[in-house]
């Protein structure tokens, strides 16, 4: 794949002890676009697909929303693969929605509803059905 990257440092003598980022150190990301306005929001906690309860386990809350969403866009007539490789690519947001609901963690995964061609709003007349194309292959997992 390829890209580039526009770099730009300050460095500010003392900056990390006045700004109180010792152990860490902290970014500002630059203008990018496109800047998206409409999503759709999947969340996920943390419970295991057996159903047993992790407690506050951030990491199995944000890939149970990943997997809510792979879900959703096969009934769109993706393969879960084909979903799974577009989470990978699209910009999507993960976000921590709260880790103070003990024991559940509860993570979310946005996706700009830009990105597709297609209408993927859930609507009373069922998900569009596309062709795919052959991005990545299809295969069940039984």
């Amino acid at each position: 794949m390829g890209g580039f990257i526009d770099l730009r440092v300050d460095v500010i003598p003392g900056g990390m002890e006045t700004y109180g980022v010792s152990e860490n150190a902290i970014f500002m990301p630059g203008n990018t676009d496109p800047q998206y306005s409409e999503w759709l929001a999947f969340s996920g906690t943390s419970v295991t697909l057996d159903g047993e309860q992790r407690y506050l386990d951030s990491h199995l809350s944000y890939q149970r929303a990943c997997l809510h969403a792979i879900d959703y866009l096969t009934k769109f007539g993706y393969s879960p693969e084909q979903a799974y490789l577009l989470l990978g690519a699209a910009p999507i947001e993960g976000r921590l929605s709260g880790v103070v609901d003990i024991p559940n963690a509860c993570a979310t995964v946005y996706i700009p509803t830009a990105i597709f061609d297609f209408p993927v709003a859930p609507t009373a007349s069922g998900p569009v059905q596309i062709d795919p194309g052959i991005g990545a292959p299809h295969s069940s997992f039984d």
